[in-house]
């Protein structure tokens, strides 16, 4: 039994809940014949793998939804072997190239080379090319960019290239300048319920309206979680009336303790505590940056407003240093540092100012 995000996800475009101007736009373009490369960008839990599987079927038919799931070994200039999850049907193939970390510039090379030099089998395809979705563009690394920028303009005939990312901040630009850039706005809280109110009604229910505004709120513009968390609740509670409660994951609970820590005491005793806390949360396979977004929230919702400009600053700082570096804790703790210090000298200097 799949889950319900899977089970009622549109399949075409037609049935998509929202932004139909978006899904016109596609439509038209996947009847043109001249289709371009693409980056779909957006929020998380937004709809854009939703909106690219539609428009693959748009593209292709039916057929595109015949997948079947493979595993490649890639082998290193120094002979170690790389695993990829290959997601592929007989018109377009899904990688996540940044499962391969530092080596994932191989990894755009050797299979998007492949790709673009076989010729479409199917003589009973509507297109003469094959789709190559790429999901979360922005980890590539700059080496992989660059790979895919030549890859993109040499093989251009045999091949076209959709990029899934969350923002484009850190895409280069000769790779955002060869794409059609579509903006997956995350949708609104009137969309959210609709949805919502269409998923219920599939599944057989009647959602009340108190419960379907509670999860809206807590989902933040994230379609997917909303869904998720409505199938959760109707477990829970199948008539979905009282007081409900939408349990948080246990990651975000636990980074909530972490920037509770760090406001509370502010000593080298306490780095090493939190240190080795952020080392738990990166040992889960959290990603840094989501650590970092958590926390630095929790602390700017709990300090005072002056320092609340300072504390996002440098988080952000340290987020562009940590994409650039290797070692993700030294910039997470070098944060969690800058921060005690700024809280600290707060309180020293209002403390002092008593005294004058």
């Amino acid at each position: 039994m799949s889950l319900w995000v899977d089970q009622f996800r549109p399949r075409t475009l037609d049935t998509l809940h929202y932004h139909r101007g978006l899904s016109e736009r596609l439509k038209s373009l996947a009847s043109s014949g001249d289709f371009p490369h693409m980056l779909f960008y957006g929020p998380s839990g937004a709809g854009k793998k939703t909106r690219v599987s539609c428009t693959l079927r748009q593209l292709f038919g039916p057929g595109v939804e015949k997948l079947k799931i493979d595993q490649r070994v890639f082998l290193t200039p120094s002979k170690r072997k790389i695993e990829v999850n290959l997601v592929q049907s007989n018109y377009h193939i899904e990688i996540t190239p940044s499962e391969a970390g530092n080596h994932d510039r191989l990894v755009i090379q050797d299979l998007l080379k492949e790709i673009a030099q076989t010729q479409q089998v199917d003589l009973g395809a509507k297109q003469r090319f094959k789709v190559v979705i790429i999901n979360e563009a922005d980890s590539l690394s700059r080496d992989a960019q660059a790979a895919l920028r030549r890859t993109m303009e040499k093989y251009m005939s045999n091949m076209r290239i959709i990029l899934c990312a969350n923002s484009t901040s850190r895409l280069i630009a000769p790779i955002k300048s060869r794409c059609l850039l579509m903006r997956v706005a995350a949708p609104s809280s009137e969309e959210m319920n609709n949805v919502l109110a269409y998923v219920a009604r599939r599944a057989g229910f009647d959602l009340p309206p108190e419960a379907s505004d509670k999860i809206v709120e807590d989902s933040g513009g994230n379609m997917r979680k909303a869904i998720l968390v409505l199938e959760a609740l109707k477990m829970q509670s199948p008539d979905l009336t009282g007081p409900l409660t939408i349990a948080k994951p246990d990651w975000e609970v636990y980074c909530h303790k972490v920037a509770d820590l760090i406001i509370s005491e502010q000593s080298p005793a306490r780095v090493m505590e939190v240190r080795a806390k952020l080392y738990e949360l990166l040992s889960h396979c959290i990603p840094p940056t989501i650590i970092l977004k958590t926390i630095a929230e929790r602390v700017v919702d709990k300090v005072d407003e002056a320092l609340k400009a300072d504390i996002m600053h440098w988080a952000a700082f340290y987020e562009v240093r940590m994409r650039v570096g290797s070692k993700k804790i030294f910039h997470l703790e070098a944060w969690v540092v800058k921060v005690m210090s700024l809280y600290k000298h707060f309180f020293y200097n209002i403390d002092m100012s008593e005294f004058d």
